[in-house]
């Protein structure tokens, strides 16, 4: 029977499965499985520490469908758990990799280095038990491919985290190859006569409405039903909506797209239409506190239709076992548009505008009620958009986008630094995905990152790893003198909202950019202009970094700058 080892058999599984590169650091434990990373054909990208490098692969696996990371056993694997837990909040599958010490070591409970020196190795595991979907343990080469595929589907399945272990004298054990022949597919849906009833059910509702609209949450993009939730915003055109997770997953372009909800937020006018739809067709919700605005575009149960995992919702009636893909598949063609309802003449809805440098002085400072409208102007189709925890994050929300274009957002886990390093796995993604031809027919598509002084402090070394692999990285940062964000909500002239002062454009050439990298500064409009002019900052193909100073309290127009003008009335100022 032919046979490869287990390293073999699991990097070949992750080819397969469209992996191209392979995040993360090395360590004495996993170093043998690192022997085989390049041979599967995969590129091996190491990070500065385990942390940035699972966010690394929560970016890319956003972007290309999966992604992994390798990590040593204890101090490795433990300093990528808050990486791995956002991904599990945020359905990003990442296949968590960890080398572990051999068998023998294990079973003989040996006092080791990595471990807490009694003999306990299970620790670690059980962590990760709670911040994955799946879970693996390769201690039998007769059934480790039988392992590897189960925990990848269930990774594929839930656009989740899984965790593998690999002991040391695992890595080069035979296994039979017999499996890597066959796919690794989604399990089947048996037709029953419930689905039937549920389409029918939607497709009553949907003629009988007479204010209908749509609501996009972010998790269509797990549920693999991005294009058929697209055709159904086209082919009714209904007022639609998205949220913070959800924006950029459709075309934002169309005319009966509105831009994100704001709940409570929003204009009155917005709110008015909002809660007089008599339905909701509401598609992979995901409503946490800040993806909700505060719960407050949460649509009224009476009228609202939620599309999620496995489970229809009316109201407070759930269906389940009912897969998205194959229901809304099902109500795309189902739906007959002649008894639809067609807006006539469409409501008066605001949309996301973008200003241009004749909306402003050029000699006045940079501000947030302005700036992301007008950045908008810089992106191009296939661009991906990562605004960090903080300003920027809100600011991103603002931007009217161009199609095809992806944007992170915080959504959920807001752990400050992750976009850094998000930006590299991304960035990494995209790359690959144009040079295979399948990016849209987009061949100069740029990765951007909107980030924060204090949130850059925390990850600063990956711009190592972007001028490494010689990534088409913007980075603006907003040096805007410590966090705002948190000076909004308290705090204000607190010691603890202050980060040191660095000189930032020096980061590119002390993290190994050659002499001719871009960097740039502004502070008033016109400086900016000039910036966004220069034809390296828009077409070059590696890291350009310029730095954007604002007023540390300036915030982006929303809740932010509410709360922190709530804080100056309140202090007098």
């Amino acid at each position: 029977m032919p046979s490869l080892k287990v390293a073999e058999y699991l990097f070949r599984r992750l080819r397969q499965l469209g992996v191209d590169s392979v995040h993360g650091v090395p360590g004495d434990f996993n170093l043998t499985l690192l022997d085989y990373v390049e041979p599967a054909g995969l590129r091996w990208v190491g990070n500065a520490n385990e942390l940035n490098a699972a966010y690394a692969a929560d970016g890319y696996a956003r972007i290309k469908g999966i992604g992994a990371v390798v990590t040593t056993f204890g101090v490795g694997e433990l300093s990528a758990v808050n990486a791995i837990a956002g991904a599990y909040t945020e359905r990003a599958p990442v296949v968590h990799i960890v080398g572990t010490p051999s068998r023998e070591l294990q079973a003989g409970r040996k006092l080791i280095h990595h471990t807490f020196n009694d003999g306990e190795y299970g620790r670690f595991a059980k962590i990760h038990a709670q911040l994955t979907v799946a879970q693996a343990s390769l201690r039998d080469p007769r059934t480790s491919p039988e392992q590897i595929d189960e925990v990848l589907r269930q990774c594929l399945l839930h656009s989740r985290p899984v965790y593998i272990e690999v002991p040391v004298d695992m890595v080069d054990r035979y296994v039979a190859d017999d499996r890597l022949g066959v796919a690794i597919n989604q399990p089947e849906v048996v037709p029953s006569q419930v689905q039937d009833d549920v389409v029918a059910r939607i497709v009553e509702r949907i003629y009988a409405a007479k204010q209908p609209i749509i609501l996009v949450d972010g998790e269509i993009r797990p549920l693999g039903i991005v294009e058929e939730v697209q055709k159904l915003v086209d082919a009714t055109n209904w007022p639609t909506w998205t949220t913070v997770f959800g924006k950029g997953l459709l075309d934002e372009t169309k005319a009966n797209f509105h831009g994100i909800y704001q709940g409570t937020y929003d204009t009155a006018a917005v709110q008015q239409f909002f809660n007089a739809a008599d339905l909701v067709l509401c598609f992979g919700p995901h409503f946490s506190s800040t993806n909700s605005y505060f719960y407050s575009i949460i649509p009224k149960p009476e009228s609202a239709i939620l599309f999620t995992d496995t489970e229809v919702q009316f109201g407070t009636d759930i269906v389940r076992d009912l897969p998205a893909k194959l229901i809304t598949s099902r109500l795309v063609q189902s739906l007959d548009l002649s008894q639809t309802y067609r807006y006539d003449p469409y409501p008066s809805l605001p949309h996301d505008q973008r200003l241009s440098f004749s909306d402003v002085d050029s000699s006045q400072s940079i501000t947030q009620d302005k700036l992301w409208r007008l950045l908008a102007n810089f992106l191009r189709p296939g661009d991906i958009i990562l605004g960090e925890t903080g300003t920027a994050g809100y600011g991103v929300r603002e931007m009217a986008l161009p199609p095809h274009t992806r944007v992170f957002a915080p959504v959920t886990w807001l752990s400050i630094g992750y976009m850094l390093p998000g930006a590299q796995g991304a960035a990494l993604a995209q790359e690959e995905l144009i040079a295979a031809s399948k990016y849209h027919g987009i061949n100069d598509a740029r990765t951007i990152l909107l980030i924060g002084d204090g949130s850059f402090q925390m990850t600063a070394q990956e711009l190592a790893t972007i001028i490494n692999h010689k990534l088409n990285v913007v980075v603006f940062l907003i040096n805007n003198d410590g966090y705002t964000i948190e000076r909004c909500i308290h705090g204000r002239k607190q010691r603890y909202n202050d980060v040191p002062r660095w000189r930032y454009l020096q980061a590119p050439s002390f993290f190994g950019a050659s002499e001719d990298a871009y960097t740039g500064t502004a502070r008033t409009w016109g400086e900016l202009e000039d910036v966004l002019a220069n034809d390296v900052v828009s077409n070059g193909k590696e890291l350009r970094m310029v730095e954007v100073f604002m007023d540390r309290e300036d915030a982006p127009t929303g809740p932010l700058s509410m709360l922190i003008q709530k804080q100056q009335a309140t202090d007098g100022l």
